[in-house]
């Protein structure tokens, strides 16, 4: 990464495994651009990171924004090699509550399928066309697409079902987007994390956190931001890493 100069584009680089992502692009020299919602705090994260890391205000579902953000990377650092998934949302109901007589409402189901597999999607699309302008290296690779899925996509758990669906859409996309963009020269993979330190976690009670961290078997604890951005880099130069799903979760496997 130093002796290639990288440029990545990081979705929901403000907080969680987005910003430590995007903190390890810029202590391997890369440049780092932050794509976040205006109202996040990807303005003051990219200043406190310097003239290598801007910021991007941007909707994921939005061709426009989206557009907008690789060519602030294009303008700001002269080209993209590296695009990172990171941006989601999730809600958390069931799929049908018998005490209330409530089904899950359509709109939220909706609503984090659009954001988590259509805002992933939509980066990959127009990531690629930029990232296609690079002259390839001498393996024919011209850029890396890292996605973000997680272990509900494989162990959903009580009201996961709209979270467990969008991103079970992201591994299921994996290997048709990189048989896509081989000929092309973009290689893309997908991390599956488990219980990650992010905000969300962060923000439960010490005792609610203590039991999701005897959950993992080894290490018996949260997962660091820090190592999710680890294994961001690993992809990044391992060059026969492609097509691939990868479970970054201590041998976690969720129950019911």
């Amino acid at each position: 990464m130093k002796e290639l100069g990288m440029v990545g584009i990081v979705t929901g680089g403000s907080s969680g495994l987005g910003r430590a992502t995007v903190e390890r692009l810029i202590q391997q020299e890369a440049s780092a651009v932050i794509l976040d919602l205006p109202t996040s705090e990807g303005s003051s994260v990219a200043k406190t990171l310097g003239e290598r890391c801007v910021f991007a205000p941007a909707d994921v579902t939005s061709e426009d924004d989206v557009k907008n953000a690789l060519a602030l990377a294009r303008n700001s650092f002269g080209r993209l090699d590296v695009a990172v998934n990171c941006a989601g949302i999730a809600v958390a109901y069931k799929t049908y509550n018998i005490n209330k007589d409530l089904p899950h409402k359509l709109e939220d189901f909706r609503r984090v399928m659009e954001v988590n597999a259509v805002g992933t999607f939509n980066m990959i699309r127009l990531a690629a066309g930029e990232m296609g302008k690079n002259e390839p290296d001498q393996d024919g690779c011209r850029g890396v697409i890292i996605n973000t899925a997680s272990i509900a996509a494989f162990d959903g758990q009580m009201g996961q079902a709209a979270y467990s669906a969008s991103k079970g859409a992201i591994v299921g996309m994996t290997l048709a987007v990189a048989r896509d963009l081989a000929s092309i020269g973009i290689r893309v993979v997908t991390i599956a994390p488990g219980l990650f330190a992010t905000p969300l976690l962060t923000s439960l009670p010490e005792k609610v956190k203590t039991f999701l961290a005897t959950q993992v078997p080894f290490p018996s604890r949260l997962g660091d931001p820090k190592e999710y951005a680890h294994m961001v880099q690993a992809v990044i130069e391992n060059p026969m890493l492609n097509g691939e799903v990868i479970r970054l979760d201590g041998a976690l496997r969720m129950q019911a």
